[in-house]
This record gives C-alpha cells, sequence and structure tokens, in this order.
C-alpha cells in the first residue's frame, strides 16, 4: 500500500504538473520502493500475489494515497496549508462521524484509550501539516517518497523502545529508504 504511492507520484509529478527528476532521484526512488517492499509481507509467491485480495486492496488504497498527495500539491496553489488541512478536517468529521455513532464500540474504546487517541490525533495533524508546508516549497516528485522515512522511524521504534525482534529485511530495508530519500534530496 505505501510503496505505491512513492513510485505513482513522482511518474504523475513530471508528466502532468511538469517536475523533473534526476537519475539519482529516480535511483533513490527505487530504493525507497524497494525498501518498502521489503518491509512488507511476502508470504505469496510469484504471480499469485497479483491475485491477492489484500494485495488488489492495498494497491485501491496506494491509489488513492496517490491521488489525495497530488491534489494537495495542486490545492496549495490556491490555499495555504492550514486551510487545507481545516478543509481536510471538516470532510473526515462529515464522512467518518456517522460510522463512527453507529459503532458500538466507540465508547468503550474512548474509555480505555482516551489518551492514545487524543495524542494521536494531534501527532497526525500535526505531521499532515508539516507535510503540507513542505509540499508547499518542494516539488511532489521528492515529497511523497521522502514521506516514507516514517517506516524507518517505525522501525528503530520497535527495536529501541517496544523491543522487537526486526528480521534483517527490516533493517536492510530501512536502509534502503534511508539511502533512497538521500539520493532524492540531493
Amino acid at each position: 500500500m505505501r510503496g505505491t504511492s512513492p513510485l505513482l507520484v513522482p511518474v504523475i509529478g513530471v508528466l502532468l504538473l511538469n517536475e523533473s527528476v534526476t537519475l539519482q532521484g529516480w535511483i533513490g526512488i527505487l530504493c525507497i520502493v524497494a525498501g518498502i517492499f521489503l518491509v512488507g509481507d511476502r508470504n505469496s509467491k510469484g504471480i499469485t500475489i497479483l491475485f491477492n485480495k489484500s494485495i488488489f486492496i492495498a494497491l485501491l488504497v496506494g491509489i488513492m494515497i496517490t491521488a489525495y498527495t497530488v491534489t494537495d500539491k495542486v490545492t496549495l496553489e490556491y490555499f495555504p496549508p492550514y486551510t487545507l488541512n481545516w478543509a481536510t478536517n471538516v470532510g473526515n468529521l462529515l464522512t467518518l462521524t456517522f460510522i463512527a455513532l453507529k459503532s458500538q464500540d466507540l465508547r468503550h474504546e474512548w474509555k480505555i484509550n482516551w489518551k492514545t487517541i487524543l495524542l494521536g490525533g494531534i501527532l497526525s495533524s500535526g505531521g499532515y501539516i508539516l507535510f503540507l508546508k513542505a509540499l508547499e516549497i518542494m516539488p511532489v516528485s521528492q515529497m511523497a517518497p521522502m514521506r516514507e522515512i516514517g517506516t524507518v522511524f517505525g522501525t528503530l521504534m520497535g527495536i529501541f523502545i517496544l523491543q522487537e525482534q526486526q528480521g534483517r529485511s527490516r533493517i536492510v530495508a530501512s536502509i534502503l529508504i534511508t539511502a533512497g530519500i538521500v539520493l532524492l534530496a540531493q
């Protein structure tokens, strides 16, 4: 799911938004996508992976991420990041309130995890505003793949904070993603 957007957004940025990516940048993008692939579940073998329902749904989500990322870039030509963030939050409120209220588990979940829910809401909004500010000044072809640095931080937090046993492929993936970001940033 996360690997689709870092590949498609630069292609759309170059083809439709008149952005350019250097050869070194494309190598960086491929490193990022390869790193994300290494993090993913590779239990499916061969061509059957294309017909796996979860892979298909993940691909659709990746296409949606691509669409809203490119839309964000175009929208930032007309509205500042804070206005776009506000509009996004209003849209989320309107579309998700009914679903959330319909769930019988909402009150129970809030009672147990209210601190985590509030912290996640603040961090998510803050991260989105920072991304929009960066997107305002940088090409979307660079910013979309660089957003995947979160995978690296997630791996590091898993190792050092949660004491998870990270497989060699996750560490290699983090190195690839970091190298890709460095190549893309230059």
